[in-house]
């Protein structure tokens, strides 16, 4: 299908999603330069501004894995199918070196079966039990190495070779990578899915927070409207408070 023939509604939105990607891996490469190249020793900087740049960090990491999310459903650029395979891959080895293939077989499979014994991000346990058994899906075989040796090209070089101080490497590049798993895990995964007191009521087995738009984009990047993911899976991540206050 040539650009001229592609419906001009998917080409704007094709637009549109790029583009908020584009500000959000921007942002995420000049805190990444400011915190490990302008920055002074995080020995020498306050609490208050420590904390800020890891926060900041945190939720720009988040928001690479939100976009990555967007292509396994084909809807960070829907005109151009193999461009969104290729940005997503992209994307996904900036977020901490994963396979584009494995994540979007293993999410396609959670949205087949949400919840369930199928499900490979679904384990019936309390917060960490779960949070560990979701994490060695993701990281067994050749991509816990391939994460190991990933990480280790760039933590090295940054503070043997660039000298860039251990522990601002570890506090605004390393951390911020743990604190993005944390936060996905909790309202992409394990508030929404676990298994509520009176059962759940949808197929989706999903639960939606009652946050408003604003505190739900702080949270997670609206990943706690899970039911209107679940229900509406084509749409982009910054659609979904529209279909939550339906």
């Amino acid at each position: 299908m040539t650009a001229r023939s592609l419906p001009n509604a998917l080409i704007r939105e094709s637009f549109i999603s790029i583009s908020i990607a584009t500000l959000i891996v921007l942002l995420w490469v000049l805190t990444a330069y400011a915190s490990l190249f302008v920055l002074p020793d995080a020995k020498t900087l306050s609490a208050g501004a420590v904390l800020a740049t890891i926060v900041i960090r945190s939720f720009l990491h988040t928001g690479l894995f939100i976009l990555a999310h967007d292509a396994m459903h084909g809807t960070l650029m829907p005109a151009y199918p193999k461009m969104n395979d290729w940005a997503g891959q992209i994307i996904l080895w900036i977020y901490s070196f994963l396979s584009f293939d494995m994540m979007q077989d293993c999410h396609h499979q959670h949205h087949r079966t949400p919840a369930q014994s199928a499900d490979p991000d679904f384990y019936p346990s309390s917060f960490w039990p779960w949070y560990f058994k979701f994490m060695r899906v993701y990281i067994q075989g050749g991509q816990g190495w391939a994460i190991f040796w990933g990480m280790s090209a760039f933590f090295y070089p940054m503070v043997l070779g660039l000298g860039v101080p251990v522990l601002n490497a570890v506090l605004f590049w390393l951390l911020p990578q743990a604190v993005s798993s944390w936060q996905l895990f909790y309202f992409g995964t394990y508030r929404p899915h676990k298994h509520p007191a009176g059962g759940h009521t949808n197929i989706h087995r999903a639960n939606s927070s009652s946050a408003s738009p604003l505190l739900s984009f702080l949270s997670c990047y609206h990943f706690d409207y899970h039911w209107e993911h679940h229900e509406y899976p084509h749409l982009p991540w910054y659609k979904l408070p529209s279909m939550h206050q339906r």
